[in-house]
């Protein structure tokens, strides 16, 4: 269930900053159309920190509504409280979710074992599949091998999405851990490379707008044909990068408006609409990923996008 291409779901919103469910939707139909194995949402691409909790829990309940069963949905449920995470997690307790994605605590700057109890904890709270996720960019601390062992003894522990970009990890952790246990990457410039050192999957932002693209990237990795992974992951190369040029998702949700997979590419302060400079590097990055399959949901043919 957690392998191959897992979207990091955007969240749409129009022109007023609320969430465009007509274009969740759109998305969710696109995603199953194009292969992607599981959805993300509300995770940090979907702009969790700017979302009030009701509304956090409204998108993730609507992403499941609408994969109907089509594709997994994953909620995001991170906190740096605790007891928060924990009732984030409860509110998805038997409401179709196929597991929950949950953040080093950021801000706090725990020790390894403050983020061991804050992990168990949570995962003692609900009998959801808890998949970790370690961003030391994002959030001030770094999740270390030797806890992500500890952690991953816990039964309903099971995975780690690993965003360091360190591809040392992989065979640290590996060697750590039962070899059921899940690695993801959070990378997209080095998840090729994660999985040819032995992850099961990318948790993705590239997904987003490339959803095809990554489906076959992926599969073609976990079926050991690296040589037309890597032809698929050159092609991308420039979206990898340059859908970081700015805040994330800023560049990609501009991209997403810009292949017309949502009306708008609102966000929500502090964040801000991607320059005009850098639409132009965002723009390039499309051109050199050639065309991309992007599916119409008024029908059912594939579309072409070719800038």
């Amino acid at each position: 269930m957690f392998t191959g291409s897992i979207v990091a779901l955007i969240t749409p919103m129009d022109e007023k900053g609320k969430v465009d469910y007509k274009s969740l939707e759109k998305l969710v139909d696109y995603h199953v159309a194009s292969g992607t194995k599981a959805i993300v949402s509300m995770g940090t691409t979907g702009e969790c920190a700017t979302l009030k909790r009701d509304e956090h829990v409204d998108v993730v309940l609507k992403t499941v509504e609408r994969a109907g069963g089509r594709i997994p949905v994953i909620a995001g449920t991170g906190s740096n409280v605790t007891e928060d995470a924990i009732s984030l997690t409860q509110r998805f307790q038997n409401k179709g979710v196929a597991g929950c994605l949950t953040i080093t605590p950021y801000y706090n700057c725990p020790t390894q074992e403050g983020l061991y109890q804050h992990f168990k904890k949570i995962a003692e709270s609900t009998d959801l599949p808890q998949i970790l996720y370690n961003v030391p960019s994002r959030t001030g601390c770094d999740l270390l091998p030797q806890t992500v062992a500890r952690l991953a003894e816990i039964k309903n522990i099971v995975a780690l999405k690993e965003a360091t970009g360190d591809l040392t990890r992989v065979s640290q952790i590996q060697a750590l851990v039962d070899e059921q246990f899940i690695l993801l990457s959070g990378d997209d410039r080095s998840g090729l490379d994660f999985m040819q050192l032995g992850g099961k999957g990318i948790v993705s932002v590239t997904a987003n707008i490339a959803a095809r693209e990554m489906a076959d990237l992926c599969k073609y990795a976990t079926q050991g044909d690296f040589a037309a992974a890597r032809g698929l992951n050159q092609r991308l190369g420039s979206l990898h990068q340059y859908l970081f040029v700015e805040s994330n998702p800023t560049p990609v949700k501009w991209a997403c408006q810009r292949l017309g997979l949502i009306a708008a590419d609102t966000l929500r302060p502090p964040l801000m609409s991607l320059t005009d400079v850098n639409q132009r590097v965002v723009e390039e990055a499309l051109q050199s990923a050639g065309p991309l399959e992007i599916y119409s949901l008024s029908r059912d043919a594939a579309l072409v996008f070719n800038s």
